[in-house]
């Protein structure tokens, strides 16, 4: 429920604490913690800000020496940003995390039988539950790869899926990441940042661990290898050093114990991908790409792409390679498609959506357009294929000019634009100089489909909104991140 009660009784770092009318994920009313903050809630309370700002200190000295960055694009001020870590701990009980593990799971084995379907029978689209103009005419709806079957049918591999909570405290999706999803080096280092600043945390509580996610996902990629291939031969394929996700190409293939790779440094010889090594070529068998479809092959894509290997999507075809996750799974990001999540998990699991969504509005239909353009200044519009923050424009915090703009490049490509309401995220503590102040977060967790089973690591990455007011996460505007806690059941 929303929060209205005074900050008076706050004390300590958290003097002067304002609910702010917000779901505040630590506080229940007045300065009474949830229960499952409650210790962390007394150790924090009893440190100084001379002690806390010792503790940032430490963590920024960590993210500087392990080179913990994030690229800006177009920032004129430099390329390589420290990312901003808030060292309160976002925490989750273990009956929450078990409604979340469930309603991913069962969203994410929905959104593989919708890409296996459309790229086969497409029985949802002959059976009208899902409009066949909006699948064939997306932008990442890949034509060519129409009844190209993959290993074990598995298209997603990887997801990352946007959680928020609204002022109920309900969890909401409010995307799915099923093409390159990103943060999760975050998730891992975060993790390992809080347990060297603040290790009497973890002896307080019982935090489930996220060690496990890189081995996790090692073996699922391992587990794609093509037929009569063993002892396969798994590397990660980057856009290279200046691309934004850099670091943590970098980081999960040291993880993995892989080789990363750029597109040069791979080959086509017969159908069969080959590695360039100082011992001569060595093929490859499994590619963890980092790289979007359109860059990936040359003759198959963009021409005048410099990032991806020639004749790769015909060994792919081939099935001589695999490649996590498959090529076309970026009309499943759509946010055109997004709307039609919980059919296609009433269509193909015969199940009701256990994870609610957030209302969204399409500019497809006139109907919606017209809602959209009406009410812009109530709502959130984003472009339908962009991501990181861009494309997006909060209504209630625009001014008359940039909704007037932003209502013109609606009009100019319906197709192109969804409408949301303002959600009024859930806040979490975050530390500014002397003390706490709230501020909006999210929650992407990294959902991992391998051939036996579905794989969550308990946590994920809390995004968190740094700027007063602000209500968009994405570290490329300004947001940061928060360790995930999911706590043992018996916390």
């Amino acid at each position: 429920m929303i929060q209205t009660q005074s900050s008076a009784s706050f004390r300590g770092l958290f003097e002067g604490y304002d609910l702010g009318g917000f779901y505040d994920e630590m506080f229940a009313r007045g300065d009474e913690p949830r229960r499952h903050y409650a210790r962390l809630k007394q150790t924090l309370g009893a440190m100084t800000s001379t002690e806390f700002r010792a503790r940032c200190e430490l963590a920024d000295l960590t993210l500087v020496n392990q080179g913990i960055t994030f690229t800006v694009y177009g920032d004129a001020q430099g390329v390589e940003k420290p990312f901003p870590v808030d060292l309160v701990p976002r925490v989750v009980p273990a009956e929450e995390w078990r409604h979340l593990d469930r309603g991913l799971k069962q969203r994410v084995r929905a959104l593989n039988l919708f890409l296996y379907d459309i790229y086969h029978e497409g029985k949802i689209l002959a059976d009208g539950k899902v409009p066949r103009d909006l699948i064939v005419n997306a932008p990442n709806y890949r034509r060519a790869f129409v009844g190209a079957n993959v290993p074990d049918d598995i298209y997603v591999h990887i997801c990352g899926t946007d959680l928020i909570r609204d002022e109920d405290g309900t969890y909401r999706v409010l995307e799915d990441n099923c093409r390159t999803p990103s943060g999760v080096s975050y998730m891992l280092e975060n993790r390992l940042i809080l347990m060297r600043v603040f290790p009497s945390l973890f002896r307080e509580n019982f935090v489930r661990p996220v060690d496990g996610y890189a081995g996790a996902l090692l073996q699922n990629l391992r587990d794609l290898r093509p037929v009569g291939r063993d002892d396969p031969t798994v590397v990660l394929l980057t856009p290279g050093v200046y691309n934004s996700a850099y670091f943590e190409h970098a980081f999960l293939a040291q993880q993995m114990g892989i080789q990363l790779v750029e597109g040069r440094d791979l080959f086509v010889d017969n159908n069969l991908v080959f590695m360039k090594t100082t011992h001569g070529p060595q093929r490859v068998d499994v590619i963890y790409r980092r790289v979007d479809d359109d860059f990936l092959d040359p003759l198959a894509f963009r021409a005048d792409s410099s990032l991806g290997v020639a004749g790769l999507v015909n060994a792919y075809r081939s099935g001589n390679v695999a490649l996590a996750n498959a090529i076309g799974t970026g009309v499943a990001d759509d946010k055109s498609i997004y709307p039609y999540v919980p059919t296609m998990i009433r269509y193909y699991l015969g199940e009701e959506p256990i994870l609610e969504q957030v209302p969204t509005y399409v500019g497809w239909k006139p109907d919606e357009l017209a809602y959209i353009l009406e009410h812009i200044d109530e709502l959130v519009i984003k472009a339908t294929n962009e991501s990181g923050g861009y494309g997006m424009l909060i209504g209630p915090q625009a001014t008359k000019e940039e909704r007037e703009e932003f209502a013109e490049k609606v009009k100019a490509n319906p197709r192109g634009y969804i409408g949301q309401p303002l959600i009024s995220l859930s806040r979490s503590p975050c530390f500014f100089s002397d003390g706490f102040e709230g501020r909006h977060v999210d929650l992407r967790p990294y959902i991992l489909v391998g051939k036996e089973e579905i794989t969550i690591v308990p946590g994920g990455l809390t995004r968190v909104a740094l700027r007063k007011g602000s209500y968009v996460v994405n570290s490329s505007q300004g947001g940061g991140s928060k360790d995930t806690w999911v706590l043992g059941a018996e916390c």
